[in-house]
């Protein structure tokens, strides 16, 4: 009796609610060390990896959209005084209003909380007072970086480029704590692969090294708290980590737009690694449906409409000139091209705009290869979902994050970009890693499984490395940037054109007149490059006709800037470069064309100043010539 009696008070463990296991405990089969087991020692070797994988990002400067979001940025120059409009206003709309434009991309750009930090940092080394940020925004930089304020702003990129260092090491090592806590909660040994191999990623280079992409780190970041905290919820149940979990949410959309995958992630998450139903699980997901409700009216209120004439611009949306089923069967093989990055990251190029990846049609195979791809993509997803496997987790984190940046669902306005796929490439890692770790573990004995292992991400993290580290200094500035691109970006109009820019920039400080001549007449032919690619392209007419004014070759500056004023009526440069192409004519006795140059201004800009002064003053020249003795003209009198 007394046995039958203690069997009886002794309770069964609940089958539905397993005891949560703690983060990094679990089986691996013995593949990974046990000192490579926890989390301090694989944070330490993640943190290690980044920091030296991007140190020498630090001596960068300014590159590509740095000085859209940042150099000439206004709010962000205010310091924490800016702070307020940054918070209301497209990210862009400082750049388009300084030169009277409209919002010139698809959906706008309302990505404040990068710029938040930049404010922030600006604020430390020194803010600008609003009366005095239009003079510095407007501030003609000199090529060689010599001046007391080119010096201050190479010296405050530099700490900018180091914060990105901190971002992004940060959010690596959240990252890990993701993977550990969430995804791979049972074997530590993935979770540490899969980090290891996001961190270690060549195609990260334009992120971590352009201090622009800041939002792209920063998305990621709040994205793996959001995850982390929702969990926590999951397990103690205490308000505070769902209040947590939804400011990550709502801090992570306003880094970038792509956290508004998780209104499908989370609930997947919850019904792979929580043991919940399906039904629970999307249940699950309302208070994270209702944060993101909120964000997309406000940011619906905040992004300008796109202008006129935006949605015919080649650069801003480059299918423009695409005919027919051409747009369609492009995106879905340029969704290809990314695969093969991850896989082979190289070349890199910050430039794959018209016409670099050519317009497609569905006669391509390589449209139906990447149909098929994706394709496959999903029935896995489907088939490991059904396994509550992690490897569905992966691949739906990869394709969501694509179908945000591929055209076919929202027009990005952008081919393609290396920095898109960062977040994908996340998805990309945890199924690479998951592949990697078994397969190793097919092999026999253990120990042959655990030496293959080692010994294939030493070879990925040592060649990875390598092609990380020699990339980052392409990244220096724009002239580095461009000059080695092009060579890649062959036939991209906008690489051909930021080359023949960055020449022309630079002839003005050349002293040797040879070599500035010779850059002016490079840079005049890469225009001609361009305009072969894209015959209407007025930048690439309106820049040729600057290149031809410091060769002094007046003729050809009117023809192109007639052929931009053709394109771009209200160019809101033309005015001054025909008032001063005037005084040029007008300098070289070539009065009837300095006239025409200055009727043009009146017309583009009927309040010109000093218009009417320089019209009377030519007149009166042209009258005192006609008055003069033919015989002393001939003498020069």
């Amino acid at each position: 009796m007394a046995k039958n009696s203690t069997t009886e008070h002794i309770k069964a463990p609940n089958p539905t609610v397993p005891a949560p296991m703690e983060s990094g405990t679990g089986d691996d089969n013995g593949l990974l060390p046990n000192a490579l087991k926890s989390f301090k020692v694989q944070a330490i070797i993640i943190a290690i990896l980044a920091v030296i994988l991007y140190i020498n990002t630090w001596q960068n400067e300014m590159a590509f959209d740095d000085n859209i979001v940042i150099v000439r940025n206004e709010y962000v120059l205010q310091g924490v005084a800016g702070i307020p409009d940054i918070l209301t206003k497209d990210g862009y709309e400082s750049y388009y209003r300084q030169f009277n434009a409209d919002n010139q991309l698809i959906g706008g750009r309302y990505r404040p909380l990068s710029l938040v930090t930049f404010a922030l940092e600006q604020q430390l080394m020194g803010p600008i007072e609003k009366d005095k940020v239009d003079s510095v925004i407007h501030h003609d930089f000199a090529p060689d970086m010599k001046g007391a304020y080119e010096q201050q702003l190479l010296h405050q990129m530099h700490v900018r480029h180091l914060m990105n260092i901190l971002w992004f090491t940060l959010s690596v090592l959240v990252l890990l704590y993701f993977l550990r806590y969430v995804v791979f909660k049972s074997n530590p040994a993935i979770a540490f692969i899969a980090c290891v191999l996001f961190t270690i990623h060549p195609i990260h280079t334009e992120v971590v090294a352009n201090v622009k992409s800041r939002d792209e780190i920063m998305s990621l970041l709040f994205i793996s708290l959001t995850f982390i905290s929702a969990f926590k919820y999951l397990d103690h149940k205490k308000t505070s980590w769902l209040l947590a979990a939804l400011g990550s949410l709502l801090l992570a959309l306003l880094s970038k737009e792509y956290a508004i995958t998780l209104l499908v992630l989370l609930p997947l998450s919850f019904y792979l690694f929580s043991n919940r139903s399906i039904g629970k699980s999307l249940l699950g997901t309302l208070p994270y449906l209702a944060v993101s409700f909120l964000y997309l009216m406000y940011r619906f209120r905040i992004v300008p409409p796109m202008g006129v004439d935006a949605d015919t611009n080649i650069l801003n949306n480059p299918y423009a000139l695409a005919g027919g089923s051409q747009k369609l069967a492009t995106e879905i093989s340029t969704s290809l091209n990314y695969l093969k990055l991850l896989f082979f990251p190289h070349p890199l190029t910050f430039d794959y705009s018209y016409n670099q990846i050519p317009y497609s049609t569905f006669g391509n195979v390589k449209v139906w290869l990447s149909l098929s791809v994706h394709g496959g993509l999903i029935a896995g997803m489907i088939y490991f979902f059904r396994k509550k496997s992690a490897l569905s987790f992966g691949i739906a984190f990869y394709l969501l994050n694509l179908f945000l940046i591929c055209n076919i669902i929202f027009d990005i306005g952008a081919t393609m970009g290396e920095r898109l796929i960062y977040h994908s490439s996340l998805g990309f890692s945890i199924c690479l890693a998951w592949l990697i770790y078994k397969g190793a573990e097919m092999l026999k004995p253990t120990k042959t499984g655990s030496l293959a292992m080692a010994a294939l991400m030493l070879v990925l993290v040592v060649g990875c490395g390598y092609a990380t580290i020699e990339r980052n200094p392409d990244w220096k500035n724009n002239n580095t940037l461009f000059t080695h691109d092009v060579e890649i970006s062959q036939n991209s109009v906008l690489a051909n054109v930021n080359v023949a820019i960055t020449l022309m920039n630079g002839s003005d400080a050349e002293k040797d007149s040879l070599k500035r001549v010779n850059d002016l007449r490079k840079s005049i032919a890469l225009y001609n490059k361009a305009l072969s690619i894209h015959p209407t392209y007025d930048k690439a007419y309106l820049n040729k006709s600057l290149a031809w004014f410091r060769l002094g070759i007046f003729d050809s500056v009117m023809t192109n800037l007639d052929k931009t004023r053709t394109m771009y009526p209200n160019h809101p440069q033309l005015p001054a470069i025909y008032y001063n192409l005037g005084i040029a004519f007008a300098n070289n006795h070539r009065f009837d064309k300095a006239l025409n140059c200055w009727d043009i201004t009146r017309k583009l800009a009927p309040n010109y100043p000093n218009v009417p002064e320089q019209i009377m003053a030519v007149q009166t020249a042209m009258r005192e010539l006609a008055n003069k003795p033919v015989d002393s003209l001939k003498m020069g009198k």
